[in-house]
């Protein structure tokens, strides 16, 4: 069992974060932006965003740039279907036509997508340019940009192909979470509910009794501690960073399933709380979480989460989904499982029937 101290998490909010020879910014972060483009003396840099993006998050951060005359912007579709191999070689190829070389910046501006694609592009272009996160989702600005994963999906099985790099800043401007509509509020929401049930029990209370609808700054600073505390410890997710895939060897399954069935697919955060609460339920069964836990885990998500239809003819192909999972160890289903709320248990190998068992709990609820 592997645990962090909840303590050695604690920031003061509007403070900046020091991560691996990064700073992630809080305070007049997009100022800082322009200071950190002027101070870099790169020879052009690069706006990556989506046509979502581009209307409601671009011009606030082309008004803090100002107007200089060595930028372009690239832009893909909005969504999941961005993440692959053939969109990421359209981004190579914009940078090729804009004379990008390798004293050259990308900035990230928009969601996971973005921040996934745009670090991965960058990251292997030339063996690899400088690159940025500005996050403009809450579930970007408390998971995807902080910790230096990158990543593209292929055959609809999530960050099968990325890198571990980290960017040179990530700047995290609230602002743009006013843009946003409430579900994605609730998807980013269920990473910031995963925060506080592998590490930070009264993070979690806290979290529960609270208005998610709108999240606080103090939320989002805590979950960015958090998750920085313990990549910092375990850059490459060889331990305690393992920790952080709670929920997601379900979820994933479930919300790459709901991607190709679905017409409305499931945000991944809604996929996500579905993979915590039969994870927990796994946590119930092997590893020590209580009944009592179990309960108020899967009552809190369900309240906040709408009910999806898993069908038991479905399990199949959603074990097939999870058996390609790359956290997996010599071909068998690997697990985060909580021992209680606040503290993880890593590296727990999942028969196909106990994952069974866990879809079926939250198909019976």
């Amino acid at each position: 069992m592997s645990t962090i101290d909840a303590d050695s998490c604690k920031v003061d909010v509007m403070d900046t974060i020091e991560s691996n020879n990064y700073n992630i910014y809080f305070q007049n972060s997009l100022s800082e932006l322009a200071s950190f483009v002027e101070k870099g003396g790169y020879s052009r840099f690069f706006i990556l965003t989506d046509e979502n993006t581009a209307k409601y998050c671009l011009p606030l951060l082309r008004e803090r740039l100002g107007d200089p005359d060595n930028f372009d912007i690239i832009e893909v579709n909005a969504g999941e279907e961005s993440k692959d191999i053939d969109f990421c070689i359209g981004v190579w190829k914009m940078l090729i036509d804009f004379g990008a070389d390798r004293q050259s910046l990308l900035i990230n501006l928009g969601g996971g997508v973005i921040s996934d694609l745009g670090g991965f592009a960058a990251s292997t272009f030339k063996r690899g340019i400088d690159f940025v996160h500005v996050p403009t989702t809450l579930l970007s600005q408390v998971d995807a940009s902080v910790g230096g994963k990158t990543g593209i999906d292929i055959n609809s099985i999530k960050n099968i192909i990325g890198t571990f790099t980290q960017p040179k800043a990530v700047f995290i401007e609230g602002e743009f979470l006013k843009t946003l509509p409430s579900r994605q509020i609730l998807s980013g929401t269920a990473e910031m509910l995963k925060h506080g049930l592998i590490c930070d029990a009264e993070y979690w209370n806290q979290l529960k009794q609270s208005d998610l609808t709108t999240p606080a700054d103090w939320m989002v600073y805590r979950s960015v501690a958090i998750k920085n505390a313990v990549v910092l410890e375990d850059p490459n997710e060889k331990n305690i960073r393992k920790s952080l895939n709670f929920g997601h060897t379900i979820g994933h399954a479930v919300e790459t399933y709901s991607l190709i069935n679905d017409k409305d697919s499931l945000s991944h955060g809604e996929a996500i709380a579905i993979g915590m609460i039969c994870e927990a339920y796994l946590s119930h069964k092997k590893s020590s979480l209580s009944a009592e836990e179990l309960t108020e885990i899967t009552q809190v998500l369900m309240n906040l989460y709408p009910r999806y239809n898993l069908k038991t003819a479905d399990n199949t192909t959603l074990i097939d989904y999870m058996l390609k999972d790359k956290k997996n160890q010599n071909g068998k289903i690997n697990c985060t499982l909580l021992s209680k709320i606040g503290q993880f248990n890593i590296d727990n190998i999942c028969t196909e029937e106990e994952l069974i068992e866990g879809l079926n709990y939250y198909a019976n609820l």
